[in-house]
Parts: structure tokens; sequence; C-alpha cells
């Protein structure tokens, strides 16, 4: 498949509230929108969704503008890709990091294959994942996901606030709630977040996201605090780069360590397996730079017992798409950060619209979903 042309695209939706994590808050939806062109006139899509300032990954909106503008897009057209694993190599080649810019136009090639095949993002990804040697129960898949909530910190850290969310997403359906915490907001708000669980009778798990806010060993008093609390697990307690830390961590915790942030490349994989490691795993396709490198991770982490769920950044529902295709997967064991477009978006402002029925599951999309830029969408380069 030759890629005959290129646009860059940039959206900027508001959310309905400010969304706030251990790093920073996020009151607009600003996301790099790729659009792949191949001879016949067929369109694919991807999305690439850092955020504006630095405060979860090294990249931004702004870099991820710039390096694709000015290198990955400008290196794909006029060219041919017969893979994923190709498409992945281009996009790497001389460019280190910039996983979520990496990610746009590489998910964009898997959605122009859909396009061509007459077939869902879905099939394709099972199809990859047998060539990758996955054995056949890790390959089937189900008709929806099971859907989880992550609640931001509130302004003013007010547990009255808190109170009200966790009883709005039990209400909702919600199969998983997750707190975003950090040091001084973390084990009152779990605690009580786990009494309105209780008292409303509910069977629904709760777990915390740290974003690497602690440090180890200073914050060990705090990390044994919640470790007391019996969450289903604890998400990047430690910074990103503190690989060996985490590892470490794990082995004095009982609440089991989940990878976030660390779990950047299916190379960081296989180290996490053999320095024994956390073995519950966050899997973004904007964090390890696409669906091919996904896949790969996927492949590795069921050969050795390791327990995933599907994360997002959030994305739009355009970028949910390849994490509603591999996240399906028998592999994915624990609820999914994918939410409905209502719980972001004001209504009609989504570029895909998300859907999740009153038990909390979204349905994976059986054909090609196509977005609706209409309006929403500002042209920043063509290429030909």
């Amino acid at each position: 498949m030759v890629i005959a042309g290129a646009r860059l695209y940039e959206v900027a939706l508001p959310l309905r509230e400010p969304f706030r994590i251990s790093g920073g808050e996020l009151v607009v939806r600003r996301s790099l929108i790729v659009a792949l062109e191949d001879e016949s006139g067929l369109v694919g899509y991807g999305e690439a969704a850092p955020f504006e300032l630095p405060f979860y990954s090294a990249e931004t909106v702004a870099s991820a503008r710039d390096l694709l503008r000015n290198t990955l897009l400008p290196r794909l057209v006029g060219r041919g890709f017969a893979t994923a694993s190709e498409v992945n190599g281009a996009l790497r080649s001389q460019v280190r990091g910039n996983a979520m810019a990496r990610s746009a136009p590489e998910t964009a090639w898997w959605d122009l294959q859909a396009a061509a095949s007459g077939t869902s993002l879905a099939d394709l990804v099972t199809n990859r994942l047998r060539e990758l040697g996955v054995a056949d129960p890790w390959l089937r898949r189900l008709s929806t996901i099971e859907c989880g909530v992550a609640l931001g910190i509130p302004r003013g850290e007010s547990l009255a606030a808190l109170r009200d969310d966790v009883e709005r997403a039990l209400e909702r359906g919600y199969r998983r709630i997750k707190l975003k915490v950090m040091p001084g907001w973390d084990v009152e708000p779990v605690r009580t977040s786990l009494e309105i669980i209780r008292q409303q009778g509910s069977n629904r798990c709760l777990t915390a996201d740290a974003n690497g806010a602690y440090a180890w060993p200073d914050d060990e008093r705090a990390l044994r605090a919640l470790d007391e609390l019996h969450l289903l697990y604890l998400e990047q307690p430690l910074p990103e780069d503190a690989l060996w830390d985490s590892c470490a961590l794990q082995a004095t915790l009982q609440t089991p360590i989940c990878l976030d942030e660390s779990l950047t490349s299916d190379s960081v994989a296989r180290q996490v397996i053999a320095m024994a490691g956390p073995t519950v795993w966050n899997i973004k396709i904007q964090r390890v730079g696409g669906l091919e490198e996904a896949c790969r991770i996927y492949a590795r982490a069921v050969r050795a017992g390791v327990r995933l769920w599907g994360g997002t950044m959030p994305e739009t529902g355009l970028g949910a798409q390849p994490m509603l295709a591999l996240g399906c997967h028998a592999g994915f064991v624990y609820p999914s950060d994918l939410e409905p477009s209502d719980r972001w978006y004001p209504p009609g402002t989504d570029l895909v619209q998300l859907d999740m029925d009153e038990s909390g599951m979204m349905a994976v999309p059986e054909t090609r979903v196509i977005p609706d830029l209409t309006g929403k969408a500002e042209l920043v380069a063509e290429f030909r």
C-alpha cells in the first residue's frame, strides 16, 4: 500500500470539567489527528494525544506537531508499506522516543488497512497477534469491554466532592473506580471511597494511580499505609525511570504494583519480566508508539502470565479505537480506562461517539469507524 498523501489536523475539545492528576490539570483536550490516504483515495485516521505541558511525559502537543509536520509525515508520503512492522521501522528510524507523535501515523496506517480490506480493526489485531505466536486462548475476543472511571483530584482536595464523584460513578455503572492520588492526598480519599463502595453493597473494585508522584524509599510510610487498604492494585507509584525501584517496591508490598508510565516498549516489558517485577501492566497505545508495539507487549505478557488492562490518555473517541481493538482480547483481565464520550465532552463534540451501557460495558465496533472532523479540526499541514 502506497501512502499517496497525508494531512495533519489539530483539535481542541473543551472538557465538561477539569481533570487533575498529581502532575497537572487538563481543561481542554488538544489533540493531533493524522489522515493517511492511499492511491485509490481511501483514508485512515490516527491520533496523537500528549498534553500541552510535559507533566505526564516529555512530549507535548507542540513537540508532536513539529515532529509530525517536519519529519514523520514527509517520510511516509510516496512510500509503500506492506506490514505494520515496516511502518513502525520507518517512524522509528533516527527518532528517539516521541511515542505519542509516532502513534498517530502508525494507527492511521492500521485504519487505512482496515478500510482497504473491508474488515474491522479488531480483526487486523487478532491476525497480527497470531503472527506473533500468541496461543489460541489469548486470541479469543469479547464483543464488549469493561469500563472503569478515573476520578481526578478534586479542586481544593475536597473529600465531599470526592464522595459525590464516587457515588455518581457507582450509579453510572462503572466496573472499576480509580482514584488519582499523590503525597498528602492518598490514604484518606481511598478510605472514604472504600466506605462508600461498602455502604452501597457494591462489588466494584477500587484502584489508585499516583502517576509517579512518590519516591522510594523516601515515601515508604505513605506507600505502606496504602498497602494496608488492600486495593486491587496500585498504579505507577514511582517515577517512570525508577524501574528497578518499582521491582524492589513490589517485593515489599502485598498490593500488586501496576506499571503505566514505565512500560514504554516491548524491550522494557522483557526487562521487567527478567527482573521478576510487577505483573500487572497497563498498555496504552499512545505511550508505546502504536498498535504494533502494543501487540508485541501483549504477546510477551500473556506468555509470562502478566495481568493486563487497557489505558487511555484520555484521547478522543477516535484515539480510543485501537485500544478497543486490542483490549477486547482475552489477556486483558481488569476493567479498562475507556469511558463514554459524555464523561469528558459536551454532547456532539467528540470525534467518534463512545457509549457505555448501564452495566458499565462498551461495545467493540464490528466495522471500521470514521471520525467526524467537520467544524472540529483545523488543518495544520498537507503532504502530497
